[in-house]
């Protein structure tokens, strides 16, 4: 220890450096976990081509969704395959018209259609099969090819807020190391002179 400093920590400064260190590294691990979670589901994500004709009558409109600062719905409807087997199709976004009592005008193209997309797996479609009489797959598509039918199909990446999560863990593992340093540089006090 430099000549005239000592190092003498006080109770509470340990409890308080010890509290900030376990947050900061348990925080730092939920979020690399975070990110290590999405990072899985890119490399598991599944993409599907399906043939089948859209059931109009069915049509859903999940209402607030966001496309570029915008309101509107994503529309989702049931795609009828040709072994009668039925798939939820979350098809895109659509603008909500200026007054909300107004549902948009939709565009469902007549006939059979080569759709591809992303698979979304453990959606909850029950509450649509019911409603529906649908016997439906346990999953959605999110419709990636183009359809003449006037909705934006701008879907974020997968992996989307992967560096998000690798950010937050960083600033959590520093909160660690600054509660340590806070602890030591605290803990040095100036030794009285005594006479």
């Amino acid at each position: 220890m430099i000549s005239g400093y000592s190092f003498r920590p006080r109770w509470w400064a340990f409890a308080l450096a010890a509290a900030g260190c376990a947050a900061g590294i348990l925080l730092g691990n939920w979020q690399s976990r975070r990110a290590d979670e999405k990072r899985a589901a890119v490399a598991s994500e599944m993409r599907l081509a399906l043939r089948g004709e859209f059931l109009e009558r069915y049509t859903v409109l999940l209402d607030n969704k966001l496309n570029r600062g915008r309101p509107g719905y994503h529309v989702v409807q049931p795609l009828r395959l040709a072994d009668s087997r039925h798939v939820l199709v979350n098809r895109g976004w659509v603008a909500a018209p200026a007054h909300r009592e107004q549902l948009p005008q939709l565009r469902t193209p007549p006939g059979v259609h080569e759709v591809e997309g992303r698979v979304w797996q453990n959606v909850e479609v029950t509450t649509f099969a019911v409603w529906s009489g649908l016997k439906l797959e346990p999953y959605v598509l999110e419709q990636h090819s183009p359809l003449a039918d006037g909705l934006a199909r701008n879907w974020p990446r997968a992996d989307a807020g992967v560096e998000t999560h690798e950010s937050y863990a960083l600033l959590w593992y520093s909160l660690a190391v600054l509660s340590a340093v806070l602890f030591v540089a605290l803990s040095i006090r100036r030794e009285r002179k005594t006479a």
